[in-house]
């Protein structure tokens, strides 16, 4: 507060309390001190920055020990102080009322003010702040509360505690208080409201985070064989630790869930968990895209960008197809897991960042090494503590959990109501050879479920591929190659939808070139564009 504002409001003060009468005078001599709470509101950015300056202001004026600002949070039922004057952080915090708790929350519930001329032994004054009783030379404390209203309702309460004098005018002092409650309500109001959407996006977030926790829990994982078995081992035991994991497997086996488990199992689950998948990103954009750029670095970049790993400081990055980096990024990447530093595209201010890595992929990357085409020391940077996810073909035991786990899912998405799947198509995916894994299975049971007529998937609802002679009791006419011409349209098809009608993608799943798969389309008539996402 500066000193000339603080001279005028003893000045005003003087003039505006009669000592010998012992009461506070109406008149104009309280306009300073308005004109000042005013000024401040209308000046101010942050309605926050200024609560506690004018609760200072209040009590100088008012020749208070304390003074206390508290809005009503009606998310929660509770009144807390917002600003105050004379009080220490901790006591502060203890100033929490429930509606109709205290003076405070009778206040607030009746919307009428109250003057206690003496606090110590007051019925009702529960003292959550550790307010002094009585000052050090014995004398009593008066506390004086009025309720602060925006179009009658109540949005909180204006306090103040001053020594206990008997010439004071009771109803002059609950006046001004209610003049400066009017004047600062508005600025209330916005605060309260604030307040409000902070508690509840912390709510929204504990939710949230509470629903991701379960969402990526590794018994979500469907399955109970002993291979799976020992893949949830291991992300117990890895979890709680920093290490760098690589997780292994062939597309389509999940492997992304199980960096999602050690994510959310993990010391950092509460920090940023970001994802990024080298196959899909251009081999140009890899290095801005994980490590970000400066504004210029390059055509196109017109403001600075963060790179994922900046994002994720904190917390924990999932790098996807790690195997499909450039021998480039792959210099980048070894030189950020051995300094934990980098520089975004065209900078050089070097930026630090704590980050754990958790890579993928269904490469071998051994046969890389000795072709080159991988470097050996990232390698072992990388595979700290390898996870294998074994392919479905090597648990087919999991198959009828999995199942009845897809069909829930199917019917809660497409709006289904599949009951249950035939013994015998049980037998037919029970026998087949799953080259797509989790993911072909649950491409084929959601297939399944939308065309059943019967709220039962059977074998003539699975696609043509795993419908073998011997498991539908049919025996195909025709010549061998009409017969694998039929195979091998359904194989595309059922790729195009897997990977929602991206022909490079469905090329590389199938392990032919764009261009031959791109004949074999034409040669079918197959409408890519029906198996795209419309967004």
């Amino acid at each position: 507060m500066s000193e000339e504002l603080n001279n005028n409001i003893k000045e005003g003060f003087k003039s505006h309390y009669c000592h010998k009468a012992g009461r506070f005078c109406k008149g104009d001599t309280e306009l300073p001190l308005l004109f000042e709470i005013s000024t401040m509101i209308n000046n101010s950015r942050f309605i926050k920055e200024i609560m506690d300056p004018i609760m200072e202001l209040v009590a100088r004026y008012l020749d208070a020990e304390r003074s206390m600002l508290s809005i009503l949070n009606r998310e929660v039922s509770k009144i807390l102080i917002e600003a105050s004057y004379g009080i220490s952080y901790d006591d502060k915090m203890q100033g929490r009322y429930l509606v109709g708790e205290g003076i405070t929350g009778n206040v607030v519930k009746s919307g009428k003010p109250i003057f206690i001329d003496k606090i110590d032994g007051a019925q009702g004054f529960v003292n959550k702040t550790k307010m002094k009783l009585q000052t050090k030379s014995k004398k009593d404390i008066s506390f004086i509360i009025v309720p602060i209203k925006v179009d009658f309702e109540i949005v909180g309460t204006l306090s103040i505690s001053r020594v206990y004098d008997e010439r004071v005018n009771k109803n002059e002092l609950i006046r001004i208080l209610s003049v400066i409650g009017s004047m600062i309500a508005q600025a209330v109001r916005a605060r309260q409201d604030r307040v409000e959407e902070i508690e509840r996006l912390k709510n929204e977030n504990q939710k949230l985070h509470l629903e991701l926790e379960n969402r990526f829990s590794y018994e979500n994982i469907i399955g109970n064989c002993s291979k799976l078995r020992e893949v949830f081992k291991q992300i117990e035991q890895v979890s709680k630790t920093q290490a760098t994991v690589l997780i292994r497997g062939e597309s389509g086996v999940g492997k992304e869930l199980i960096a999602d488990a050690i994510h959310y199992k993990s010391d950092r689950a509460s920090k940023p968990f970001i994802k990024v998948n080298c196959a899909a990103l251009p081999e140009t954009l890899v290095e801005s895209e994980l490590f970000g750029h400066e504004k210029g670095a390059f055509t196109g970049a017109s403001e600075m960008k963060k790179g994922r790993f900046e994002l994720a400081d904190g917390g924990t990055i999932f790098i996807d197809e790690i195997g499909e980096l450039s021998a480039q990024m792959q210099v980048k990447l070894l030189r950020f897991l051995q300094e934990k530093q980098f520089e975004r595209v065209g900078g050089s201010k070097t930026i630090d960042c704590n980050v754990r890595i958790i890579t993928a992929t269904n490469r071998n990357l051994e046969n890389a090494i000795v072709e080159q085409k991988f470097r050996e020391d990232l390698y072992y940077r990388l595979n700290v503590f390898p996870i294998y996810m074994p392919a479905l073909r090597e648990r087919l035991n999991d198959i009828p959990l999995l199942v009845d786990h897809f069909i829930q899912k199917a019917n809660k998405k497409n709006g289904t109501n599949i009951l249950r799947i035939s013994s015998s198509a049980i037998d037919a995916l029970m026998i087949y050879h799953w080259p797509g894994n989790i993911r072909e299975l649950e491409n084929c049971i959601e297939r399944a479920a939308i065309i059943s007529v019967d709220q039962v998937i059977r074998i003539e609802n699975l696609p043509p591929t795993l419908q073998t002679a011997q498991s539908s009791s049919t025996f195909s006419k025709g010549s061998l190659q009409i017969i694998v011409e039929k195979v091998e349209k359904q194989l595309i098809i059922d790729c195009l939808t897997s990977t929602k009608g991206n022909v490079m993608q469905a090329a590389k799943e199938l392990g032919v070139s764009n261009r031959k798969l791109g004949l074999r389309i034409e040669k079918y008539e197959i409408d890519v564009v029906k198996y795209k996402v419309k967004k």
